[in-house]
């Protein structure tokens, strides 16, 4: 299966730009108050959402039957489809960065990975308005189209930190604050894994702090991000799992130096 992942490329490439150019950007800055409904404070879902996950998911499933489809809005609508990141199954982002796109900002993506035993096998995160597709196979590099990459950092100092504290409590908020901000040169997050991950290859930003870490948001990513040579992981260090997701924290990183650093800083603050 592992190796079979890496065939899939070309059709998945083939299935987020039709998705991108059906569902989504015939949408963007184009919504009306009826298409876009709000799942949870500051979480929404618009039509695109959801006609892009039909078109990903059909075509997913015609690509390798045998795979389940966990589906960001599939799973909201039926939380028991979660059980299926056990086994072989799709992961599907529809619309990543959806706060972004029904405000009519960037960025905004697609992102899909294949798993199997909680692992992933290969991710693809593609940017419809830029056309970018990055994507990964375990054990077989990490490339933006036909060109593989290696993560570098900025090489500023001190490093880039995109740091989340949309899901973290006011002490957790203070501490980061107080104890880890001082350390870093602070940027906003683009609230959009598709981005987030290719920024912290890329030379834009040096590390990442998620604390939610569900797995439509960071199963491609992760493993992209890894087999450029950067470092993503738990806090802990072991390794993100998407039948695991759950469980708070994750730290990204353009470098293991890098990694290592900013995770004994969070160590100290337990």
């Amino acid at each position: 299966m592992k190796a079979l992942s890496g065939t899939f490329t070309g059709e998945v490439r083939a299935l987020l730009q039709e998705a991108s150019q059906r569902a989504i950007l015939p949408r963007f800055r184009k919504l009306a108050k009826h298409d876009i409904q709000q799942k949870a404070a500051d979480d929404f879902v618009t039509v695109a959402d959801r006609e892009s996950e039909e078109i990903i998911a059909a075509g997913l499933a015609r690509i390798l039957p045998e795979a389940a489809i966990v589906g960001e809005e599939a799973s909201h609508a039926d939380p028991s489809l979660l059980d299926r990141l056990s086994g072989l199954c799709w992961i599907v982002d529809p619309l990543d960065g959806t706060h972004n796109f029904t405000h009519g900002a960037a960025p905004f993506g697609i992102i899909v990975a294949l798993a199997d035993a909680g692992e992933t096998l290969a991710g693809w995160l593609y940017n419809p308005l830029s056309g970018r597709f990055c994507h990964a196979r375990r054990g077989g590099g990490a490339f933006i189209g036909e060109d593989r990459i290696s993560a570098r950092t900025s090489g500023l100092e001190p490093p880039v930190a995109a740091i989340s504290l949309l899901f973290l409590d006011l002490n957790e908020r203070q501490a980061m604050a107080s104890h880890i901000a001082p350390h870093y040169t602070v940027v906003d997050i683009p609230r959009c894994a598709a981005e987030q991950y290719p920024r912290l290859a890329l030379g834009e930003n040096d590390l990442s702090i998620f604390q939610r870490t569900l797995p439509w948001d960071h199963a491609a990513g992760v493993l992209w991000l890894n087999e450029a040579g950067g470092k993503a992981a738990r806090p802990d260090g072991s390794a993100y799992r998407v039948d695991q997701h759950a469980l708070p924290g994750l730290i990204g990183a353009a470098s293991p130096a890098l990694w290592d650093d900013l995770a004994a800083r969070l160590a100290s603050l337990v």
